[in-house]
């Protein structure tokens, strides 16, 4: 037992992550972070979850739980963005953790990170299928259930336009980062449009009384979540925790930035700013449109409810440009997720054949992987339990880089350079957004908290039996 606490708490020297990711191009700017950024978080969530949890959490209070998300991902993204600007290593959480706590706890929190990932771009597709499917079906074109829904659910067999949409984006990756920023840039521009389009024309189908009471009364749910109340809310926060979770994905392609210091801490908070605003709006908007019930198990909410308010013709452009614009999404997601599995095979921790580069300096290996895994938990799992299982294994990852900031802070200016930006309020920050983090795992459901321990019993299985002693730094410790 002591052998392994002493390999789980090794650390890397961050001298040989600069040298291994060196390879990678240095492309990205603040506009292609920027829109990276808010890609990823406003995504396919704006367009599905403030009506999902409306109706089945918060009621008209769903605007209150996305504030009160975004003040505990704004905490750990201050730390996020000290972080990125110290050490911009490919690999975000994973790579910073393995040098200020140790080898072992750096890869449990990739892993909840990897959790994360492969589970986000699945649920990406699916709300991108959904939104899609609602714009075709008045046109009269509608696939077959059995190609419409995940394994299991109505008869279905797999969602097809999510697979497709998948593989469309990672034949986009395939080929760079700065291909793939190119058409981030201009896909944000189209789905912030979008969201603006919603917003005008909404605010004229309002009514006063979809907002009374803005609080509703608490009861239970039949499946054990609650609804109404402070309680209701905080289920609320623990739903839609997962659209502000974007920041890690600019996070994991700091290797890839231009002047790291200055760039990921703007990219960072910039962009959870702009989605913090179009949330609350688009939020207050939708349940002021038609009452929260309106919205119980329906994926493509803002489309339903244009439609509903006499704008089929504004609903059919919005949902147009959402469908387009959820593919900077996947775009955000499956770079950021490739960038990880490629830390793992860089560092020895999963087979090295991840962490290889093609001859144009891609981690293509890493990129196909990621694809193959998205699409099989896509065809398998339901809509609302991929969004639990998001949160889930971020907010574990964010607790890990909030006490990290402890470790951090004292070696600045020594062996690690001096941040290029500073999270305010040391040594209390931190500690807010690691209970902040806390708060919100716990008001997961059950089953997302399963899940959890399920990957995670999976992932130290995984350490113990490959990575601890196939790693990078096990190998140099038997040279040595």
């Amino acid at each position: 037992m002591t052998n392994v606490w002493k390999k789980m708490t090794r650390k890397e020297d961050p001298k040989v992550y600069k040298s291994k990711d060196e390879h990678l191009l240095q492309v990205l700017e603040v506009k292609d972070f920027l829109a990276l950024g808010v890609g990823t978080i406003v995504s396919t969530s704006i367009f599905t979850l403030p009506g999902v949890v409306a109706a089945k959490h918060a009621g008209p209070a769903v605007a209150l739980s996305f504030l009160a998300a975004a003040v505990v991902a704004a905490l750990v993204a201050f730390a996020y963005a000290e972080m990125s600007s110290t050490m911009p290593f490919a690999g975000s959480a994973y790579s910073w953790i393995n040098v200020v706590f140790g080898e072992g706890f750096g890869w449990i929190a990739g892993w909840a990170l990897l959790a994360e990932y492969f589970i986000a771009v699945a649920f990406v597709g699916s709300g991108l299928s959904a939104n899609l499917r609602g714009l075709l079906s008045p046109l009269g074109l509608k696939l077959p259930a059995q190609l419409s829904n995940t394994l299991g659910t109505n008869g279905g067999w797999f969602d097809l336009l999510a697979i497709i949409a998948m593989l469309i984006v990672s034949f986009v990756l395939s080929r760079g980062a700065s291909e793939a920023a190119r058409v981030e840039n201009v896909l944000v521009v189209l789905k912030v449009l979008a969201v603006l389009t919603f917003l005008v024309v909404g605010v004229t189908a309002i009514k006063g009384s979809n907002y009374v009471p803005f609080i509703p009364k608490y009861h239970p749910n039949p499946d054990g979540t609650a609804f109404g109340g402070w309680q209701g809310i905080y289920a609320g926060v623990s739903s839609i925790f997962l659209s502000y979770v974007g920041f890690d994905s600019i996070a994991s392609n700091a290797a890839e930035a231009k002047n790291p210091s200055k760039t990921m801490p703007r990219g960072i908070l910039g962009s959870l700013v702009i989605a913090v605003v179009l949330f609350v709006a688009v939020a207050l908007v939708l349940v002021g449109m038609f009452k929260y019930s309106n919205y119980t198990n329906n994926a493509e909410p803002v489309g339903w409810a244009l439609r509903h308010a006499e704008h089929p013709i504004v609903a059919v452009v919005v949902q147009a440009i959402a469908v387009v614009g959820m593919f900077t999404a996947l775009i955000g997601m499956m770079l950021a997720g490739s960038r990880l599995l490629y830390s793992f095979g860089r560092d020895g921790m999963l087979p090295k054949w991840l962490g290889q580069l093609n001859k144009n300096n891609l981690p293509n290996h890493a990129l196909l992987f990621l694809t193959v895994i998205a699409v099989i938990i896509g065809a398998v799992l339901p809509f609302v339990t991929l969004s639990q299982l998001i949160s889930a294994g971020t907010l574990i990852a964010f607790m890990f880089v909030s006490l990290g900031i402890y470790r951090l802070r004292p070696r600045e200016g020594k062996d690690l350079p001096e941040a290029g930006f500073k999270m305010p309020w040391y040594p209390v920050m931190p500690a807010l957004a690691f209970l902040g983090s806390f708060i919100v795992f716990m008001g997961l459901d059950k089953q997302a908290k399963i899940y959890s321990l399920a990957w995670f019993v999976i992932g130290i299985l995984i350490y113990l039996f490959y990575g601890m002693n196939n790693s990078s730094l096990n190998n140099k410790e038997e040279q040595d």
